[in-house]
């Protein structure tokens, strides 16, 4: 798997924008931003000085960058600052060179600085950024906009609350695979959907609740709800070809072969000390081969979500 340079600065877009990050600059190929004190606290490690400003009340002061997503086409003009001249004309000294007769060039930090970063594919910083996202992200609240007749209506709507979960399947052997699954239950129906994005397409959503509606009781408790829709997609995956996880276990039984023929001798030295050294690799050599290559599906919820739409028509 592999994004592009486009793909990278739409996440990248989506994360500022969701975060309130001042916008300063932007092109095809970057955007300077001023972080908002949230996108601050998650990207710069600096916890000390939000640990002060929270500490003492003073206004924050939050760091500014320059993003690069494609730095093959995006280029800065090398600009070389002027020296500080008197009033003379002539260049000011400083007391460092004053003493030491030159002035030793030191990193120019906080919040005056622009920092540049290039944010690829692979990059520490976009880990960083989708890592923020599912930890921020990883669950929702939100209720579908309605238009402008329904907030002149006499009657308010009524609108259905959903469960929407994320489910991520992980099939692993010696290889990996991975799958993703978002699912939602209606807590008034029971209905599943197993697209539940293509339910959501073309909807606008908010985290507010509109005026002139009205939401519908649940007749399920949400673990129950949580409970069906695992169980479902448990159904769905049961469905599906498992020869891979066969040809895995053919492997493994090779493998296992292999180690077996290997140390089937050298177990049998008359020095008892050595044999259990000898045992204690075999058993090491079998346990890194099961791991390895034993097949694996591993079920887990990456997000999810309460959503409150109108019902289908």
């Amino acid at each position: 798997m592999s994004m592009s340079p486009d793909q990278v600065q739409q996440h990248m877009m989506t994360y500022l924008e969701a975060t309130d990050c001042q916008v300063i600059e932007k092109s095809p190929y970057h955007v300077t931003v001023k972080l908002s004190p949230q996108a601050d606290k998650q990207l710069t490690n600096r916890p000390y000085y939000w640990g002060f400003v929270e500490r003492t009340g003073v206004n924050p002061e939050t760091l500014s960058y320059t993003f690069v997503f494609d730095p093959d086409h995006y280029s800065v003009p090398d600009v070389i600052p002027s020296p500080i001249s008197n009033s003379n004309g002539l260049p000011q000294e400083s007391i460092l060179t004053r003493f030491f007769g030159v002035t030793p060039t030191l990193p120019r930090m906080g919040p005056g600085r622009i920092q540049r970063e290039d944010v690829t594919y692979g990059s520490q910083r976009l880990l960083q950024i989708w890592e923020a996202a599912r930890r921020e992200g990883s669950s929702v609240y939100l209720f579908e906009q309605p238009g402008s007749l329904q907030r002149r209506a006499l009657f308010s709507a009524a609108y259905e609350p959903w469960l929407a979960v994320c489910f991520k399947v992980e099939m692993t052997c010696d290889v990996k695979k991975e799958q993703l699954y978002f699912m939602g239950i209606s807590l008034v129906s029971g209905i599943i959907t197993t697209d539940f994005r293509q339910q959501l397409a073309g909807i606008n959503l908010s985290p507010r609740l509109p005026e002139n509606v009205h939401i519908n009781p649940a007749e399920m408790s949400l673990t129950i709800a949580a409970e069906r829709l695992q169980s479902n997609l448990i159904s769905m995956l049961k469905e599906l070809d498992y020869e891979w996880a066969d040809q895995a276990q053919d492997r493994l039984k090779e493998e296992l072969s292999i180690i077996d023929t290997y140390y089937e001798h050298m177990m049998n030295d008359p020095d008892e000390e050595k044999n259990n050294h000898i045992r204690e690799q075999y058993e090491a050599r079998r346990s890194e081969m099961t791991w390895q290559y034993a097949p694996k599906v591993k079920l887990s919820a990456i997000t999810c979500g309460l959503f409150h739409l109108r019902p289908a028509q």
